[in-house]
């Protein structure tokens, strides 16, 4: 599949809403939540008022001009919080194209961007029933923490060197 990534627009900042919709995690069989579930303060803290932060970041994969899928992290109170120092990861890609490695590329894209901005690690929170955490293991994040359901995952910059 072609496509391409680059840094996402100011002006595309709305479209996270969507991608944070899509990146909740729907096991097998599982109905969907109904789309303002993404209202709850503990999801907003994802996307509201993203890009007034220093530390806020995103990377969009286009296909035909349409962007497909989003990588962005800021630091925030979220579920991989590991410290005040450490952006926090959040991924989505719509379903039709997920499996064609663009999740992988989004994922390096911004630990390379991280790295090259002196952050020394990256976290995130994924179920241990979704299928990215494989992805996640495979770019470098160790798991460092974990619950009943879900995964705190670091990505070392100091370690990875």
């Amino acid at each position: 599949m072609n496509y391409r990534i680059r840094k996402m627009d100011q002006s595309e900042y709305p479209v996270l809403s969507d991608f944070l919709y899509n990146a909740i995690f729907i096991p097998d069989g599982a109905c969907p939540p109904p789309r303002e579930v993404i209202n709850r303060p503990e999801l907003q803290v994802y996307i509201n008022d993203f890009g007034d932060s220093e530390h806020d970041r995103a990377f969009v994969a286009v296909v035909k001009d349409k962007i497909v899928g989003a990588v962005w992290v800021r630091i925030m109170n979220d579920y991989g919080h590991v410290d005040d120092e450490t952006p926090s990861f959040a991924i989505s890609l719509y379903r039709e194209y997920r499996g064609y490695g663009i999740g992988t590329d989004l994922m390096k894209t911004m630990l390379s961007e991280l790295r090259e901005s002196g952050y020394k690690k990256a976290s995130l929170s994924v179920q241990k029933a979704n299928y990215a955490a494989k992805m996640y293991k495979k770019v470098g994040f160790k798991i460092v923490d974990e619950n009943q359901e879900e995964y705190i995952m670091i990505y070392n910059f100091e370690r990875e060197s």
